[in-house]
């Protein structure tokens, strides 16, 4: 497939290039983190239009049947996007008052592959496109405010499921997804983060980099077929201490495994703290020609899923990444708030963005 293919919004494009010559870019933190501070309930899941545990909208003829005959939507987090809207927008708001120059789409989830565990595999590019409209409506309004552009990045998760390892340990063949059913939820996805107004594209928290690549295979197909791109980003996930992602590989090899879809910059996620993250990350950045990201969890869970890393000890952890010139973009995943994207902006402001090794070839 071409890569020459001309910018689908070039002046957005241009300015994110210059901020990422310029400084050191902020992600926002953790969306799940901060919808569980809201304490929402099943009826806030549910909204209206699926009141009763389906969509009365694509499924009238259930009208009347009573709320037994529906499911539980309880944490389904992507369809607040259409409940609980100002929820979300509000969350986008404070990262971006906290000094956040791109917010994430709260669409990790929205994947036919995992609304089907709540039966809604159809609302896939509605969430999509409602996820991108949102988050859009928060940075552009911010941006007027104060001047300074703000980016959305159209988040594709990595589903439930994998492509490479069966779920099934007496049977090593065995998958329950494949590379073509990946490949057609991701393009629908794609579709809706784009027509929402996405600026980049985020495969992200990746754990087999088969998904990844079905997923980066939608993207360019969706780029194909409209004659223009956007930039792409690519973020995987360390699992464990081994070092490696769910599916085997470090991270050189999953660099390697990745490079060819020449995005915009490659980094890592999730799973880790940012102490633990920063061999890896060190990796990357030693052997990559594109913009390194850096958006880690804060800290590892304790004994009851929390997470107790405060926002000055990882601002300060990542400020040390920011000097020995590993980092072009770094936030936060999993434990993160407002106030850790806060601290963390403060820390990087004023230090050097890493030049990637493409622009120091260039140069020479």
């Amino acid at each position: 497939m071409s890569r020459s293919l001309p910018w689908l919004h070039p002046e957005r494009v241009a300015l994110l290039e210059r901020g990422l010559r310029e400084r050191i870019l902020v992600i926002d933190g953790a969306m799940g983190t901060m919808i569980q501070r809201h304490g929402l309930g099943e009826a806030d899941y549910r909204g209206e239009r699926f009141a009763e545990g389906y969509d009365r909208q694509h499924h009238p003829a259930h009208e009347g049947h009573g709320p037994g005959c529906g499911h539980d939507l309880k944490g389904n987090n992507d369809l607040l996007l259409l409940t609980r809207p100002e929820v979300i927008e509000g969350i986008h708001r404070a990262y971006l008052e906290a000094g956040a120059d791109l917010v994430e789409t709260n669409t990790f989830n929205a994947t036919s592959v995992s609304q089907a565990d709540y039966h809604l595999e159809h609302l896939v590019y509605e969430l999509n496109k409602a996820g991108a409209a949102l988050a859009r409506k928060a940075c552009d309004e911010v941006e007027k405010a104060t001047g300074r552009p703000r980016f959305v990045i159209g988040v594709l998760g990595p589903t439930s499921r994998t492509a490479s390892i069966s779920p099934d340990v007496n049977d090593p063949g065995f998958r329950n997804t494949s590379f073509d059913e990946l490949r057609a939820t991701y393009r629908e996805a794609v579709e809706g983060l784009v027509d929402g107004g996405a600026d980049p594209i985020m495969v992200e928290t990746i754990f087999d980099t088969l998904n990844a690549k079905a997923a980066l295979f939608a993207v360019e197909e969706a780029f194909e077929a409209r004659g223009a791109r956007l930039p792409v980003m690519i973020s995987g996930t360390i699992t464990d201490a081994s070092g490696r992602t769910l599916s085997g590989q470090t991270a050189e090899a999953f660099h390697t495994s990745l490079a060819h879809a020449r995005p915009l910059s490659i980094g890592l996620n999730c799973a880790l703290g940012a102490r633990d993250l920063r061999p890896h990350i060190e990796a990357l950045a030693q052997v990559s020609p594109y913009y390194v990201s850096a958006h880690p969890n804060a800290g590892l869970p304790n004994a009851f899923g929390g997470y107790d890393e405060t926002p000055e000890e990882m601002a300060a952890t990542l400020r040390e990444f920011a000097e020995a010139g590993l980092l072009n973009l770094v936030g936060g995943c999993c434990g993160t708030t407002p106030d850790h994207i806060r601290a963390i902006a403060e820390a990087v402001s004023g230090v050097a963005p890493r030049v990637p090794a493409a622009a120091l070839e260039q140069a020479a």
